[in-house]
């Protein structure tokens, strides 16, 4: 019986041994596959991104007539004087009518 031990035994270290130095080799040629790799491999480059186009002209406010400006007016002069809008406010949307 202590014969077949020391043959087990023998065996479970030959066995271990031969896989250890297979992981090494393995382990070895990938690393000197990855250098050659890096080595034939172009350098990289940095993207080049196009501009971006130029936004497009504001297109002209449509003019509107005289009887819907009065007509804004009057609808703002009422929000004033539910008190909704303040007199700042007020004079800034009077502006903004009048000017379009």
């Amino acid at each position: 019986m202590p014969r077949l031990l020391r043959t087990m035994a023998r065996t479970a270290a030959i066995a271990g041994t031969a896989t250890a130095v297979s992981g090494r080799v393995a382990h070895r040629q990938a690393g000197r596959w990855q250098e050659q790799q890096a080595a034939q491999a172009p350098p990289p480059q940095e993207p080049v991104y196009a501009a971006p186009p130029p936004p497009a002209p504001a297109a002209p406010a449509p003019s509107i007539g005289m009887d819907e400006k009065l007509a804004q007016l009057k609808d703002l002069g009422a929000l004033k004087e539910q008190g909704v809008l303040s007199d700042a406010e007020f004079e800034a949307q009077k502006a903004r009518i009048l000017a379009g």
